[in-house]
């Protein structure tokens, strides 16, 4: 069969039509069905609404009334009818009366360290949101649902494998729902991301690549200087920082994961790369501060990033930041980065592979200009690439491209909702749960929580050991 016998065999080309080699063969073929140049199809999937579907009013106490205490509460604002605080705990005072005033909590409903609210043995309330350090889960949470609460539990979920799944038999022992605050799952990003991978349209997902650049001041601020710098004294940083990164990944292949192998260390933030003469902290006279990327005096006085944990009430005033600074109370995000007490890994790799066969290449990076997580997802006749705020879709055969870039911020009941709107989404789901007393509400069980957090111990080990973990559930 000569060419052109063929091509008219095939439908490719209309009887008497002249052949030109100019014509690019992928245009002759598949004609008006590629996509001009900025010409992609819009992903137009449905953003729920914050506003929950319950007409009961849940009560709740918040346990530790730091950011992430004062993210959660931010609902009760919002939607008063459905969620109240009633209580708060937190051992500085300044914490607890900020948080108890705003919500206008009685006297006696003001609690100092969280065994307070546990005291009388009787339940004060529906539900309490346990979003104190890492090293405080476990208790708080045993104790709640031993009383009858309900639970929203900031990750990680504890910082052993064993208490993580006493913490699971727990939920299972008095019946309670535990709702992780794994709030990546709640955001409209993840949620499209997840419903396109799964839809069909690329086919079956045969591997995923997926980075979360951490991004060089947070990874500073948060695991050098900071709270959760000491992997002994909180959990190693692949459950600190990244037990939502793998939580999505077995969210969005849902199966099981089978083994994992990782890798990375602590490469920069150590005291044989201080530069001579650079003294104990930043605010002591540093020779290098105007040229440090890591200063404390930059990130926090002239960027004014990770104000968080100053307590300043709304104070930008840089003045005000540089005396909390030199405050003994604060004084430890003012050391060098070279002269902490740290052991975080600052890079971390991790290969997983799952029950169909699927694998999953996960990595964190603390050097980078900004976060958000880029993933790729391969499947077997499309692909997906997003960036934390638009995603694209290609399917292979046609070339199409479809994309999802909707802007949350634009949607005002989502302004002032953390990781991309999944903070209050994921409060949403939690208070038409403890409403309804029904787990299905939430996008993940206690179980598959536990799940991720096993996986992230697993890599652990393999980090240590050099050898390939089975992730055993």
């Amino acid at each position: 069969m000569i060419r052109r016998d063929f091509l008219k065999s095939m439908g490719l080309l209309a009887a008497g039509t002249a052949i030109s080699e100019q014509v690019s063969p992928a245009k002759t073929v598949l004609g008006n069905m590629l996509p001009q140049d900025g010409d992609l199809n819009s992903i137009d999937l449905p953003i729920r609404s914050l506003r929950p579907n319950t007409d009961r009013q849940i009560s709740v106490i918040i346990i530790g009334a730091g950011n992430r205490g004062r993210a959660y509460s931010k609902y009760a604002e919002m939607f008063p009818e459905a969620m109240k605080i009633v209580g708060v705990s937190d051992i500085r005072d300044n914490r607890l009366e900020y948080l108890s005033d705003k919500h206008g909590v009685a006297p006696e409903m003001r609690f100092g360290h969280y065994r307070e609210v546990f005291a009388s043995g009787r339940k004060l309330a529906d539900a309490v949101v346990v979003s104190t350090p890492d090293d405080c889960h476990y208790e708080p949470c045993m104790k709640a649902l031993e009383l009858g609460y309900d639970v929203l539990l900031e990750k990680p979920v504890a910082q052993t494998e064993k208490e993580c799944k006493a913490i699971l038999a727990q939920s299972k022992k008095y019946g309670g729902i535990v709702a992780v605050c794994h709030v990546l799952r709640y955001s409209p990003y993840f949620i499209a991301l997840r419903q396109m991978a799964q839809s069909g349209q690329i086919g079956d997902i045969v591997s995923i690549q997926h980075m979360e650049p951490i991004q060089y001041a947070h990874m500073a601020h948060s695991y050098v200087r900071g709270n959760w710098r000491s992997s002994k004294e909180t959990t190693p940083i692949i459950l600190a920082k990244s037990c939502h990164d793998l939580d999505i990944l077995r969210w969005i292949i849902d199966k099981p994961c089978k083994s994992i192998v990782a890798d990375g260390s602590l490469h920069l933030f150590k005291a044989e790369n201080a530069p001579a003469g650079a003294p104990m902290k930043c605010t002591d006279g540093c020779p290098y501060e105007s040229t440090c990327p890591y200063s404390a005096i930059d990130i926090y006085t002239r960027k004014k990033a990770h104000l968080g944990v100053f307590d300043l009430n709304g104070n930008r005033d840089p003045e005000v930041i540089m005396q909390r600074l030199l405050d003994p109370r604060y004084s430890s995000y003012a050391r060098c980065v070279y002269h902490c007490d740290n052991d975080q890994p600052d890079h971390y790799v991790a290969d997983m592979v799952f029950e169909g066969g699927e694998t999953a290449a996960f990595s964190m990076e603390a050097f980078a200009p900004a976060g958000g997580r880029r993933t790729r997802i391969m499947g077997t006749v499309g692909y997906i690439e997003g960036d934390g705020s638009q995603f694209t879709l290609t399917d292979f055969r046609s070339g199409r491209k479809q994309v999802w870039n909707k802007k949350i911020s634009d949607i005002p009941e989502y302004k002032g909702s953390g990781h991309g709107g999944g903070d209050l989404a994921l409060v949403r789901d939690f208070v038409e749960a403890v409403a309804s007393h029904d787990p299905g509400k939430l996008s993940s069980t206690i179980d598959v929580s536990i799940e991720s957090h096993v996986m992230g111990f697993a890599a652990e080990r393999s980090r240590k050991s050099g050898k390939k973990e089975k992730v055993n559930i």
